[in-house]
């Protein structure tokens, strides 16, 4: 059996915060709490959930963009957190990253060919026509003409500027890419564009991805496991079929049932949540979701749910939550 690409276990990322009037106090900031999952090669594990929950920060820590507090992130068998600084330079060319925005993402003062050389330069690619022809061959890749090289950013719609970032990511040929809400500033149409350009990607190079997105929509087209975040914890992770046909997670019906669809008479009984997402600052006592769950128990309140294993024919399927835990009456 092929071990996964990606394996996260126990991830954790705190971050310390003054607080107070004068900011004397200090708190801990649980953006990312005991994350565990994993990617196989070829695949693409996607993060749901909403603004808030932890997915950047998640996504970043995967990367060592963020140092993370706790956990191990084993890449192709190399233990990311155990790097130092030389050896994670060596490494970071087998994992790279697409970002939200791509206007933010690229220098305005180069010009594309100097975006995607800069990659191939620091990693040592190969003499400079060699990493001049590079640069026209991932041009081709992602559907832009060669005569771009000479253009900037600021020349460019979003979907190109977003081709430019899929290009730069691509460049030393990585073994995982993550990406960071890659398609939610732009517009529908482009969006299917992109995601379409992402699996052919996939499908040429064989690249894993973890792709990070609010949008559930988007999610089921490109994923092939579902991982559901809330106030930094994965309360639930299944094949993108489970996830959608069968969901165990209040939170993950909810975030189901807000996804608009072409029949609103099809949906008789919506599970609708109230409130606001509690700061990671102050996290509630048992379940996290329990403020917000219109089917919260009494044990809800006092006890962390434990993560219960539901799959069945040799497909996991995990959540977190009291409902589906033998051990707790209902």
């Amino acid at each position: 059996m092929n071990t996964p690409l990606l394996q996260v276990n126990n991830l954790t990322r705190h971050f310390r915060m003054r607080t107070g009037l004068l900011r004397r106090s200090t708190e801990v900031l649980r953006a990312v709490d005991g994350v565990s999952f994993e990617v196989g090669r070829g695949r693409t594990f996607a993060l749901v959930g909403e603004s808030g929950c932890g997915k950047s920060t998640l996504g970043r820590t995967i990367l060592r963009l963020h140092e993370p507090t706790a956990g191990r992130v084993m890449l192709d068998g190399v233990d990311i957190t155990a790097l130092g600084p030389a050896a994670l330079k060596r490494q970071r060319k087998h994992m790279q990253m697409i970002f939200q925005d791509p206007h933010a993402s690229l220098s305005p003062r180069r010009t594309v060919g100097r975006i995607l050389d800069e990659p191939l330069a620091l990693h040592g690619y190969g003499t400079k026509d060699r990493r001049r022809q590079r640069v026209l061959e991932l041009l081709d890749i992602v559907g832009l003409a060669s005569a771009t090289r000479h253009r900037y950013p600021h020349e460019f719609s979003g979907g190109q500027r977003q081709r430019i970032g899929i290009a730069r990511a691509l460049a030393v040929e990585p073994k995982l890419i993550v990406a960071d809400e890659a398609v939610s500033a732009l517009d529908v149409s482009v969006q299917s564009q992109i995601l379409n350009l992402l699996g052919e990607l996939q499908s040429e190079f064989g690249l894993s991805f973890v792709f990070i997105s609010h949008d559930l929509a988007v999610v089921q087209h490109i994923s092939h496991v579902v991982g559901v975040m809330y106030l930094g914890k994965l309360v639930e992770t299944a094949p993108v079929d489970r996830i959608y046909d069968a969901p165990a997670h209040p939170y993950t019906r909810a975030l189901l049932d807000a996804v608009p669809v072409a029949e609103p008479g099809r949906r008789d009984k919506r599970l609708v949540l109230t409130g606001e997402v509690p700061s990671p600052l102050t996290p509630p006592p048992g379940c996290p979701f329990h403020t917000r769950c219109p089917l919260a128990m009494s044990v809800c309140r006092s006890r962390v749910p434990r993560t219960i294993e539901i799959g069945q024919h040799g497909r996991p399927h995990q959540v977190s939550c009291h409902l589906h835990d033998p051990e707790i009456g209902h």
